[in-house]
């Protein structure tokens, strides 16, 4: 019974134990294994004598790379950090961010060199409305897709009121997502954030870059007449080529039909966009061209398209910046009151704001004066009669 009950020898749970001190039986060995691989490997003299070796490529070498006039710096500056700030606050969204547009330091940040109030009022923002989640599926944009996006935020038209009033900005574009889940396409939402705007910063001038509302031209009409400045509708490429370009519900004709309507209700200025390098040829740019001045557009702008993921179309080429001064050329000697064209040149790039903001304030001048001439004249008339 005691020896039933006496503790086995501890001799034989030592021999058991591996102490952390005790060296493996292995390391000499993958000792003399690492140094026969030191000396197997290539020497110092290797990297310096010059002979070619074999070296790993990464990447993709069969497609365009991309050029130098392409690559921006990254964003930074006062006027970038309070934006971004007050959008955070807010719980706004931006084409800028979610497009991933290369432009969005230089827009942001204002005028280079000049003062914080002068740099502030020459910051451009491009605000999107009803939420960040598109219905639709182009191939060549990133902003997300579902069809049953979440509901619109009913406060978000003040709110984007209150932020564009708050930064003292001179001009803002509006843009947003497809809702096509939507009975009015988004139409009343984006006419009551127009509105609230002009009653918060009357002096403001408002862009409306809008969609093409399924082409219900009512819904265009409510847009137009909300008090904006400058219509916006883009095109995004030629007709032979919007099937496979934009989502099959989007037209090149339709959009052509809204940017008409647009301006027979009045709106002062149009403006649309094309993109270069997806594989289009010049007689259907001009082509393309043609059919917007037959609807007296007045702003065209020419952009590189960059392609943002894997997961879109590829880009055909990268259009030279000659090139893009042949297209302003060109644009220009057929009558657009404006034409921006230039690699990094997108919708609402804002060297085509500043002069769009002088246009817009020149026609209010001269309307100004016509009304003065025709007022002058009334009372002559009265007062020889």
């Amino acid at each position: 019974m005691n020896s039933l009950l006496r503790p086995r020898s501890s001799c034989r749970v030592s021999s058991q134990v591996r102490h952390l001190a005790t060296p493996s039986a292995s390391t000499p060995k993958s000792k003399s294994n690492f140094r026969e691989t030191l000396v197997s490997g290539p020497s110092l003299d290797d990297f310096i004598s010059g002979e070619p070796i074999e070296h790993v490529v990464l990447g993709n070498t069969t497609g365009p790379r991309l050029p130098n006039f392409l690559k921006t710096k990254i964003p930074s500056g006062a006027s970038f950090n309070k934006i971004k700030k007050d959008l955070r606050g807010l719980g706004l969204h931006t084409v800028c961010e979610e497009a991933r547009c290369p432009n969005i330091g230089d827009c942001w940040g204002g005028k280079e060199g000049a003062t914080a109030e002068e740099g502030k009022r020459a910051a451009t923002a491009t605000i999107m409305l009803m939420g960040d989640t598109c219905t639709r599926g182009c191939r060549f944009c990133s902003v997300k897709t579902s069809r049953a996006p979440p509901p619109l935020d009913p406060h978000e038209p003040e709110n984007t009121a209150e932020a564009i009033s708050r930064w003292g900005l001179g001009y803002i574009v509006l843009t947003s997502v497809d809702r096509d889940d939507l009975v009015d396409g988004g139409a009343h939402h984006f006419a009551e954030t127009i509105m609230k705007i002009k009653q918060k910063a009357p002096q403001i001038l408002v862009e409306a870059l809008t969609g093409d509302f399924a082409g219900n031209l009512e819904n265009v009409s409510l847009v137009a007449k909300s008090g904006l400045d400058v219509y916006a509708h883009n095109i995004e490429t030629v007709e032979e080529l919007t099937p496979f370009v934009r989502d099959r519900r989007a037209t090149f004709r339709q959009s052509l039909k809204v940017l008409e309507h647009a301006k027979k209700e009045g709106v002062r200025i149009t403006k649309t966009s094309i993109m270069l390098g997806v594989g289009e040829t010049e007689e259907q740019v001009m082509g393309a061209l043609r059919e917007l001045r037959k609807i007296n557009v007045d702003v065209v702008t020419f952009g590189q398209y960059m392609r943002p993921t894997k997961r879109h179309m590829k880009v055909d080429r990268y259009v030279e910046p000659s090139e893009f001064d042949r297209w302003k050329q060109i644009a220009d000697d057929m009558g657009f009151a404006y034409v921006a064209s230039g690699p990094l040149v997108r919708s609402s790039y804002k060297a085509g704001e500043y002069f769009i903001e002088n246009m817009l304030k020149g026609k209010a001048t001269e309307n100004r004066v016509k009304n003065l001439v025709t007022q002058e004249a009334s009372i002559s008339h009265t007062q020889a009669t």
